[in-house]
């Protein structure tokens, strides 16, 4: 899928990632995201999701060739730092990593230095109004001064949200994110994401679970095996028969109000 009218967030061709000795976790994958675009990357677990985002946050390395392409907003090469403030990124990893003695505010603000958490860094008003700010976006002011590990699931994602989009990042991508949550901690989350994508940050979500797939995003990418599986719009894409397939399961499709369910078919 193309858009001339937008530039390339990322651009991978031909990426292998072998992990151990011979072990592909992402074999000769394909894929273009443009910004401004809202994306979901579904797929069963081991289908290479998490190392996709691994690539694109630069934790894994590509297999080099000649053939392998590997940019992100036009270049192959970034400073780390750089790009974290460009790609804001929640994932479970994270989340157990910041559960600690820490208030909300101070995991929000910990977002400008890259850092879980305040080290004698020097906080200035700018910071803190913008910290507020988010906090505010994001509907957890009344908690801005609880301990993480004193906060729910939910609770604790959405400041782990706020200290990614602290610094203005042009994309977010969301890892798993609804792992763990009930079913009112769910219905919150999803309201948030939605409440973020319509306020112009582009979205990369990475699922398993179709009703994680908000309405604004339209773009579904299949993966399997470390492969693209399908690719295309959503309506196009979550059907009976590629459901079905990617997970090896009868499964019927129902959509309501912009959200697609699978059924046991």
């Amino acid at each position: 899928m193309k858009n001339k009218a937008l530039f390339p967030l990322l651009e991978f061709k031909n990426l292998t990632v072998v992990k151990g000795r011979n072990k592909k976790i992402l074999d000769r994958l394909s894929v273009n995201i443009w910004e401004g675009e809202n994306v979901a990357i579904l797929g069963p677990n081991g289908a290479g999701k998490s190392s996709f985002i691994k690539s694109i946050t630069r934790e894994y390395y590509p297999f080099p060739g000649k053939d392998c392409l590997f940019r992100i907003w036009g270049r192959e090469r970034w400073n780390i730092f750089d790009l974290r403030f460009l790609l804001g990124v929640v994932s479970n990893d994270l989340q157990y990593n910041c559960t600690r003695e820490i208030t909300g505010m101070e995991m929000v603000l910990s977002g400008f230095f890259s850092s879980i958490g305040l080290y004698n860094e020097r906080i200035g008003a700018r910071m803190k109004k913008k910290a507020g700010e988010v906090i505010d976006f994001l509907e957890v002011g009344h908690l801005k001064d609880r301990k993480m590990n004193e906060m729910s699931s939910g609770e604790a994602r959405r400041f782990l949200i706020g200290r990614a989009l602290v610094h203005d990042p042009k994309a977010l991508i969301l890892d798993e994110p609804t792992v763990s949550l009930d079913l009112h901690s769910f219905y919150k989350f999803t309201n948030i994401m939605r409440k973020i994508a319509k306020s112009g940050i582009s979205i990369i979500l990475v699922t398993q679970n179709l009703p994680d797939i908000i309405p604004e995003i339209n773009r579904v990418i299949l993966m399997k095996s470390g492969r693209i599986y399908r690719d295309g719009s959503k309506g196009l894409i979550l059907t009976k028969n590629n459901i079905s397939r990617l997970f090896n399961t009868p499964v019927e499709i129902k959509k309501k109000d912009g959200y697609y369910y699978a059924l046991r078919g």
